[in-house]
């Protein structure tokens, strides 16, 4: 399904981690998602069922729940000329119809109908454990130059999620920074990243990834 609205999308598949997934030489990860069935519970610190074995770097209240768009994957499968199932990129959500990597910091999502409210925080950032789980070359490398990461979300309002749930933009930030502004930020963003950083209410994630980029800028 997809919409053609960019303000409305839909939840293709919800996915959780039900084992770890050891590398050699690596630590083991939940980034093995698996598409569920069920609607799935989503509290302050993610999915009911999912899990997070590395806490130092992945969950937590700014990166609760990870969206990746369906679009974006798409050009990845092409790309690599294999099949990416939803859950690949480690993502709770594959999402279709509307921005992931392009959503505003700060944007609010309504989801389904069960009162799930989500917020987009920070970009996914590619580490050594997603180039041995994606065994493509110089992996980390192309996936951060291409700057489609999806957006890592904190809960607002606590619900549930399932396959097929209609996801809304209720609000979005005038400053216009996005999350991939976070990735690739460039001196046209300095405006809107001071914009950004005069928030009140940033978490602590967010604003040192604003931060940095404001530095480079």
């Amino acid at each position: 399904m997809t919409l053609d609205d960019p303000t409305t999308g839909v939840v293709l598949a919800v996915c959780v981690a039900t084992d770890d997934v050891t590398f050699d030489n690596i630590r083991s990860s939940g980034i093995d998602k698996r598409p569920q069935a069920d609607r799935i519970a989503v509290g302050e610190l993610g999915l009911a069922t999912d899990h997070v074995v590395d806490t130092k770097y992945h969950g937590g209240i700014e990166q609760a729940v990870y969206a990746y768009s369906e679009r974006e994957a798409a050009r990845w499968a092409e790309e690599l000329g294999r099949d990416l199932p939803f859950g690949w990129f480690g993502e709770n959500l594959r999402v279709d119809g509307m921005p992931i990597t392009d959503s505003v910091v700060g944007e609010r999502w309504a989801i389904g109908d069960d009162g799930l409210v989500l917020e987009t925080t920070i970009p996914r950032t590619p580490c050594r454990v997603f180039a041995a789980w994606a065994d493509e070359p110089q992996w980390v490398k192309r996936f951060q130059q291409r700057a489609d990461t999806g957006a890592y979300l904190r809960v607002v309002t606590p619900g549930s999620v399932g396959a097929g749930d209609i996801v809304r933009i209720v609000g979005q930030p005038s400053h216009g920074v996005t999350i991939r502004d976070l990735i690739t930020g460039t001196d046209a963003d300095a405006d809107a990243l001071t914009t950004l950083l005069a928030c009140d209410d940033l978490g602590p994630k967010v604003r040192r990834e604003a931060t940095r980029k404001l530095a480079r800028a």
